[in-house]
């Protein structure tokens, strides 16, 4: 049976200089649809591109003397690095300086002249350059561009406007008959009554001020204002032929199931687009997507604040795959989302390395320890693994719902949640406990089974998010990502084995180092971070210090005890420390993260003794090297002087807890 198509876009580019995060956002959001569609099984034709025409860009190759197609050149290939540095997987990227587009452009502009949608006037008006926009003085704000707050002048000229007030009543009812046209829906009642109710004004879509521009076929005196030329690229670009039936692509293709644009150009593209398109006699999109903006430091990012974060420096400190994720997860549907560099830092370490990246590490990890890395059920069923299995198997459901729905923070979130239970599952099955009795290898094998199998689920429904990494993981749990009608089926897996040496998916991020080399690339400004606040950020020792009996110091205050973060953890292995006769070296769960720590017990405590154990944990110690070891936190032990010398106690809580519960 052949596959239902799926043609998605985003909105073209502007060419006037390098994208910044928040405009790279979009192509990511774009890439992860056309991702997740296919999964689905859709034929998925997914087009981007570039907006290359205007008073602005003129401007700025005069600015680099250079001629405007010169200029549009190197930002479009500026563009589609950064598009292809993200591992998007666009099928078309799109110009407005093609030739066929342009040839196109001039007869959708001659024939909606002809038939009487397009008339010749004069404009006059204020003009904002950077946004090419005209506006009336009741449209300005605070005497300034409504859109981006710049300067704007008086202006008039000669133009040819489109008669948008005949179509009014006709789009305000296909709003009603089609209420999934606009997503999410405040865009549609921004739109209802802020440009329809008030009355459409007829929309300037020529001008003679400047010259890079698609001339106007029988006035060359005249060039193709903006959005006539780049709305029409949906279209153009599929092969859609004016005077004739168009290419069989275009035929397939149209009309688009979804644009997916920001929220600033929703007008446009709600209003404007499917009025061309209303008067051409085609149909419209299904469905405009307006998503919301990426902020930093709580305001729209702009060269001119200096508030600027690009994707190449963000993927040059973190991978392709954490800004990807980061993107997509932190992102809401319809309010505004934030980034900053140590936002980022926290994400990766709090998500993609304590919640993902443990687990599969530790899951591989004890599949090498106790079976040589032989993955396979031995049908040793406890009601816990119920539990865990539902979570899993219901997972698709709830992921791809929200797909359909553009919810990609949420669909991220179900999938964090399902990994999460699945750590727990750990705690509830305590493997280094069942290795410890032979009578139970069938119920510790089948305990890893469940684990690779949530694993690989989990890291098939990852990869639109994170192609690279969720492939990676699947690989090294010795299987292949599932298949979406698999999705919700557990047990597939008939008998595999990992990785013998599995490569971390996500390295752990030291956030002071991290934004220290960020300052010191420029790429942080001193006076804004002086004092980086990354929650995952571990304070504090320099050096390695010995055991010592309680002595008299300083009185400190709450708030001093405060900035200590005590928890309970699990002890999971521990060996002597080669050379070291004091030093034990111990493996430690801490509420699901995975800690390495160093301690100078080893004349106290056997490694045997200790495994198993819960102990107190200074969790947010800065990590030591110890005999090249990384030690990442410190156990507290209590300790006195007896006759037979000092002794040292772990401390433990009084009753059975939780992993990662805190001491306080």
């Amino acid at each position: 049976m052949e596959k239902q198509k799926y043609y998605l876009t985003t909105a073209i580019t502007y060419t006037s200089g390098k994208p910044h995060i928040g405009n790279t956002y979009e192509i990511v959001l774009a890439d992860f649809i056309a991702r997740a569609k296919r999964m689905q099984g859709y034929d998925v034709y997914f087009q981007t591109g570039t907006d290359e025409h205007g008073e602005k860009i003129e401007l700025k190759a005069a600015a680099a003397e250079v001629t405007p197609k010169k200029f549009v050149d190197g930002v479009a290939d500026e563009i589609k690095r950064i598009w292809d540095m993200m591992n998007t997987t666009y099928d078309k990227f799109m110009r407005t300086t093609d030739a066929e587009h342009e040839r196109q452009v001039q007869k959708i502009f001659k024939k909606l002249y002809e038939q009487g949608d397009i008339y010749k006037g004069s404009y006059k008006g204020w003009y904002c350059t950077p946004c090419e926009s005209f506006w009336t003085e009741s449209q300005l704000k605070d005497g300034k561009c409504p859109d981006c707050g710049r300067d704007v002048k008086m202006a008039e000229e000669e133009a040819y406007f489109f008669a948008m007030s005949k179509y009014s009543d006709r789009l305000m009812r296909y709003y009603d008959e089609h209420p999934e046209f606009i997503t999410p829906v405040s865009r549609k009642n921004e739109m209802v009554n802020n440009f329809l109710k008030p009355g459409l004004q007829d929309l300037c879509v020529s001008r003679t001020s400047f010259k890079w521009g698609i001339p106007v076929s029988f006035d060359e005196k005249h060039v193709v204002y903006v959005w006539l030329d780049a709305l029409t690229n949906y279209i153009t670009g599929l092969g859609y032929d004016c005077d004739g039936e168009g290419s069989a692509l275009y035929k397939r293709e149209w009309p688009a199931d979804v644009h997916i644009i920001g929220k600033d150009i929703v007008r446009f593209h709600v209003i404007y687009w499917p009025i061309f398109l209303m008067a051409l006699g085609l149909p419209l999109p299904k469905c405009v997507f307006g998503h919301p903006w990426l902020l930093q430091d709580g305001g729209k990012m702009s060269k001119s604040k200096g508030n600027v974060i690009y994707a190449d420096d963000l993927v040059d400190a973190f991978g392709v795959d954490a800004v990807r994720y980061y993107l997509l997860g932190q992102m809401p549907f319809d309010n505004d989302g934030t980034i900053s560099w140590e936002s980022v830092i926290d994400v990766i370490n709090n998500e993609l390395v304590n919640v993902y990246g443990n687990l599969v590490q530790r899951t591989i990890a004890m599949s090498n320890k106790y079976f040589g890395g032989e993955v396979c059920d031995r049908g040793v069923a406890e009601p816990v693994d119920g539990e865990l299995k539902a979570v899993i198997t219901q997972l698709r459901d709830k992921v791809f719902k929200n797909v359909d729905e553009f919810k990609t923070a949420d669909a991220l979130g179900e999938i964090l949640t399902a990994l999460r239970r699945a750590n727990k599952y750990i705690d509830e099955t305590a493997p280094w406990i069942l290795a410890k009795d032979e009578s139970k290898r069938d119920r510790l094998q089948t305990v890893l089974y469940n684990l690779t199998e949530s694993i690989v689920i989990c890291s098939s429904m990852l990869a639109p998010f994170m192609p690279d990494s969720a492939a990676l993981a699947i690989k090294q749990c010795g299987a292949a990502a599932r298949e979406f009608d698999e999705l919700d089926k557990f047990g597939l897996i008939d008998k595999t084995k990992v990785a013998e040496n599995p490569t971390h998916l996500f390295a752990r991020l030291d956030g002071a180092k991290v934004i220290a080399e960020l300052k010191k690339n420029g790429l942080v400004a001193d006076e804004n971070s002086a004092e980086p606040k990354v929650k995952t950020e571990i304070k504090a020792e320099k050096e390695e210090k010995k055991l010592e009996n309680v002595v008299s110091l300083n009185e400190i205050c709450i708030d001093d005890f405060a900035k200590i973060q005590l928890r309970v953890g699990k002890i999971l292995t521990a060996e002597k420390v080669e050379k070291a006769d004091k030093l034990l070296k111990f493996t430690v769960e801490v509420g699901g993260e995975i800690r390495t720590i160093v301690s100078g017990i080893a004349k106290f405590y056997t490694p045997e003794e200790t495994v198993g154990k819960s102990v107190v944990v200074v969790f947010n110690l800065k990590p030591a090297k110890l005999r090249g070891i990384e030690s990442q936190g410190m156990l507290l032990c209590a300790c006195e002087n007896t006759e037979d010398g000092e002794r040292v106690v772990l401390v433990a809580p009084e009753k059975p807890v939780s992993s990662g519960s805190a001491v306080r």
